[in-house]
């Protein structure tokens, strides 16, 4: 069984039904990016100027990158098209991390890897030594929750999670997915786990 499911503190809709009503708004991306300043808004309202955006969910609790693309958007010809309930936000670049903190300490920063045509399908995600503090908008929800998963891009924190990330919970340096069709058969030096999720994990080879 997955780990996902013996642990509530791991869980999305547990950190959603646990927070505050008033800190309800780290779980629309939308609102996080406009109050830290990037250049973002909802279908329906134009972009500053022409150019390519990532345009993502405005809230996704089911996880993964579901509904994510990267569009070319004008001026000319506003951004009616987009689907009910996504945002368009200027694009990032650099390393993606995954950074776990308690009562807002980091303990745990993990890299992803993936292809950069997919936003679902990670290759691999490794156990390093970035750490990054929380913004200041962010610190005093550090103190009323203890458990904080926070993403980011190049530095910029992309979204929040108020739960943790259980995928080093086995003291292993990497975890790499292993997907529906795919040979579970680990490599050298590495452990298959049973894992499964419903993105089409199955589970994780990890060392």
């Amino acid at each position: 069984m997955s780990q996902l499911v013996n642990n509530p503190d791991t869980h999305e809709d547990t950190a959603w039904l646990n927070t505050e009503l008033d800190d309800l708004w780290i779980f629309d991306k939308l609102i996080l990016s406009k109050k830290l300043g990037y250049v973002c808004g909802p279908a329906g309202v134009d972009v500053p100027q022409d150019g390519h955006y990532i345009v993502r969910p405005i809230t996704n609790c089911v996880g993964l990158g579901l509904g994510t693309s990267i569009e070319y958007l004008t001026v000319k010809d506003w951004t009616d098209h987009l689907d009910p309930g996504k945002f368009w936000c200027e694009i990032f670049e650099g390393d993606h991390l995954s950074i776990d903190y308690e009562w807002g300490k980091p303990i745990l920063s993990v890299q992803g890897y993936k292809s950069k045509d997919t936003f679902t399908k990670w290759d691999k995600w490794t156990k390093v030594q970035q750490f990054i503090e929380l913004p200041d908008l962010i610190k005093p929800l550090a103190k009323k929750y203890q458990h904080m998963c926070c993403e980011y891009i190049g530095g910029k924190l992309i979204e929040i999670h108020l739960r943790r990330n259980p995928d080093f919970d086995w003291g292993n340096t990497e975890f790499i997915p292993v997907w529906h069709g795919q040979n579970t058969t680990a490599p050298e030096g590495y452990k298959y786990i049973d894992y499964p999720e419903l993105h089409g994990r199955v589970g994780a080879w990890i060392k």
